[in-house]
């Protein structure tokens, strides 16, 4: 790096801290707080209380208003009630807290036949988890990551499967269909309420494309109370992050959300200044007692990374290259993402509820840049090639609506769940393709120059899919302690594709998806639950919305799971464990055929399959140290796996896929050592990671220690000094065999959070 590079960055660092000090509060003076853990709560749940869902309609919202009139005054913000050395935490993985993402029944993990993990945002805070990448990556059991620019930077790993085809995201319960691999929204961790993560198939719940996991992120919602909050930081990256969040009541019927987020940053390695904006509004309104709308908009406008990877040389990192960006200098990502959502929650008779969300979501993506660098050791330069112009346009509108019913069946309680969703997608893909180019630059000191425009980038094709689909659950309690939970689903979604390349490759096509799950859970004894799960999921060849002519008349790839487990809270909630065993086997992958080599058409005979244990636990250990741990260790491989490799096929069966590693697992501690102090420290763990499927190249396994410092002067305010990469751990998150993209160097941020 340059002297004056040098110099710039000190001088805008200093800046900044000058900024930083101007907005340190000066009134008032500093109160200790009791020592002690906070509680870790639930976001909104103690603002207003819930209505019970089977009780008369006479004891509805507006009673519950009325009976909160206090916390509607149009009056600042009461302190928040400083923590108590006598009030146990909540506990991490909050088994005794509802998840919607593995059933719309209203289950707790404990009552769920399936891993469920809630990740609240209170927990992600104190952590300084910013991303969703790190919050999910740092705390939920046996998921990896392999973020990079070509996939939007969420990208995610678990139980032996790999992608945004097979491992989900979505938004508040909402999943926007996967383009191309790249999934761009949602990224930052400040408008999250909690994030909700499923280990193995969820297609029963979401359809097609799931067979891993899925991961729900859950906005911020409308509150009762009055609440306002702000956070600004500054790092050693000079990454500045201001944050808004400000919530309460209109009037006694209507409430409101915003959250915001900005950040800029010149960036870890050379020439990669980053911008993001994040903002989530809501508003609530109690038409009736029994009647409610919320209307969300979220957006986001992103100009993330544009660091591609570093080379490698003989296979291994060069440390000297550590900070080196060989993207060119007028590259260019940026993403736009839009999603409106219309919530309606009716509850039609005690027992008896009916939901409908409707919803329009659109991403517009854009990548310039050159993508590939390999290490020539003939010359001691980088060759660079795949210089690539790629749009996304994509608009998706649908409907899911279903209906509750809790009651008995044959004397027995019972509570049933059926519904439809509707989407309709639209998706246009305009590149460069054959995306050409080369050029050479040598390691250091290069100029890095300019995009070169050999092929034009011109409409490649357009997709319209239309998707419909039928699902119901059902909850039977055959006694107080064993009870049966069964789904089942089934989607048919039509693709229509016009490619403007190739137009023979045009097609319109039908798919067909089921799938089912069944469960048993058994209490023996209060806050302890065995259970047993068989599943099944269906997972596209390609990405359904993307998918090509080739691979059209190709059937979805179909996946089953066995699980079983047992989890438990302890001593009132201030201990719980949970330890799972599963196999899931995947069919239909498509593979060459062993008996042609020179058949360049695959065939459905390809299987893959994973096996493994994962276990969790968390323990209060006093009223001052809280520790959590969670790790998962597996076996994931492919069964029946042929490739065309130099002219001849080769079966990769008993490999382990890439992206994959076989240990994976997450240690947390957190220590309240003196009155207002507190301290925290986690390491992650991730294990060797094969980084082709030929298996010829494997990414070392490494460990990454983050640690805080926080100090709260009252109830009101927290300085948090972190560090992140404590002891600037050089490690590869994903890459293939000619580079690798590194994780992040030591990192100091300093914040200062008040809520008022």
């Amino acid at each position: 790096m340059s002297p004056s590079r040098i110099a710039s960055r000190r001088n805008r660092l200093l800046s900044s801290v000058a900024l930083t000090a101007l907005l340190w509060p000066a009134a008032g003076h500093a109160q200790s707080a009791p020592r002690g853990l906070d509680p870790i709560v639930v976001e909104g749940q103690t603002a207003r209380p819930a209505k019970p869902r089977a009780a008369a309609s006479t004891a509805g919202s507006s009673r519950l208003r009325r009976a909160a009139a206090p916390s509607l005054r149009p009056t600042a913000a009461p302190a928040a009630a400083a923590p108590s050395a006598a009030v146990a935490a909540v506990p991490t993985f909050n088994l005794g807290t509802v998840a919607s993402s593995a059933s719309r029944l209203g289950l707790t993990p404990l009552q769920t036949p399936a891993s469920v993990e809630i990740i609240q945002g209170e927990t992600i805070a104190e952590r300084g988890q910013h991303n969703v990448t790190d919050a999910v990556t740092q705390n939920a059991t046996g998921f990896t990551a392999s973020p990079a620019p070509g996939n939007g930077g969420l990208s995610f790993a678990t139980r032996g499967f790999s992608g945004n085809g097979t491992v989900m995201s979505l938004y508040d319960g909402t999943r926007m269909y996967v383009g191309s691999g790249t999934m761009t929204f949602p990224f930052d961790t400040w408008t999250a309420q909690r994030i909700e993560v499923l280990r193995g198939p969820a297609s029963v719940m979401y359809g097609e494309g799931a067979i891993g996991g899925a991961i729900n992120v859950i906005s911020k919602k409308p509150l009762w109370l009055p609440r306002n909050e702000a956070e600004i930081s500054l790092d050693t990256n000079l990454t500045r992050r201001l944050a808004v969040d400000s919530g309460g009541p209109i009037n006694p019927n209507v409430s409101y959300r915003l959250a915001a987020i900005g950040n800029m940053s010149d960036g870890w390695v050379d020439r990669d200044k980053t911008s993001n904006v994040a903002v989530s509004g809501s508003i609530r309104v109690q038409a009736a007692d029994n009647l409610a709308f919320t209307l969300s908009e979220d957006y986001a406008d992103r100009s993330p990374s544009r660091y591609f990877g570093t080379p490698l040389v003989g296979g291994q990192i060069d440390k000297s290259l550590r900070f080196q960006n060989y993207n060119v200098g007028d590259s260019s990502i940026r993403y736009r993402d839009n999603w409106t959502q219309l919530k309606t929650e009716w509850d039609v008779t005690p027992g008896v509820s009916v939901k409908n969300v409707s919803y329009y979501l659109s991403s517009h993506r854009h990548w310039k840049d050159v993508e590939s660098y390999a290490y020539s050791p003939s010359t001691g330069n980088i060759n660079r090639s795949s210089y690539i112009e790629i749009f996304h346009d994509q608009e998706q509108i649908g409907s899911r609506t279903d209906a509750t019913f809790k009651g008995h069946l044959f004397g027995l309680a019972n509570e049933f769940v059926a519904g439809f969703d509707v989407n309709r997608i639209a998706f246009s893909h305009t590149n460069n393709s054959p995306y050409s180019g080369t050029s050479t630059v040598t390691p250091y000191n290069f100029d890095p120059g300019s995009f070169l425009w050999v092929s034009s980038t011109r409409p490649s094709f357009h997709t319209l899919t239309t998707q419909y689909g039928l699902f119901a659950e059902n909850r039977l309690s055959l006694t107080e302690q064993l009870s049966v939970v069964t789904g089942v689903r089934s989607d048919q979604p039509t693709v229509e594709r016009t490619d403007f390349v190739t137009p023979s490759n045009s097609f319109e096509k039908t798919y067909s998806a089921p799938s089912w799950r069944a469960g048993l859970v058994y209490n023996p004894i209060p806050d302890l639950a065995l259970y047993g799960q068989y599943s099944t999921a269906v997972d596209p060849v390609t990405n359904l919305i993307t998918m090509t002519g080739v691979n059209r008349d190709f059937a979805l790839s179909t996946g089953k799971q066995v699980e079983v487990g047992i989890k438990q809270q302890l001593a009132g909630g201030r201990a719980e464990w949970t330890l799972s065993a599963y196999q899931i086997v995947k069919n239909n992958l498509l593979a060459r055929d062993p008996s042609n080599p020179s058949n360049t058409n695959p065939l459905q005979i390809g299987q893959q399959s994973s096996r493994g244990i994962e276990a969790s636990a968390g323990l209060k250990v006093t009223d001052t140290l809280r520790l959590d741990a969670n790790v998962a260790v597996l076996r994931a491989k492919y069964d029946d796996f042929t490739q065309a490799v130099g002219g001849r096929v080769v079966n990769y069966a008993g490999n382990v896929p890439a992206n994959v590693p076989q240990v994976v697992s997450n240690i947390w501690a957190t220590w309240a050592f003196a009155p207002a102090w507190s301290a925290n420290a986690g390491v992650q763990l991730v294990g060797d990671t094969w980084a082709d499927n030929a298996n010829t190249l494997v990414r070392p396994a490494y460990n990454v220690v983050n640690a805080g410092l926080m100090w709260k002067p009252d109830a009101q305010q927290t300085f948090a000094l972190r560090v992140y990469n404590l002891f600037d751990t050089i490690y590869a998150t994903s890459g293939g065999t000619t580079q690798w993209i590194l994780g992040m160097p030591r990192t100091a941020e300093l914040s200062y959070n008040v809520k008022f």
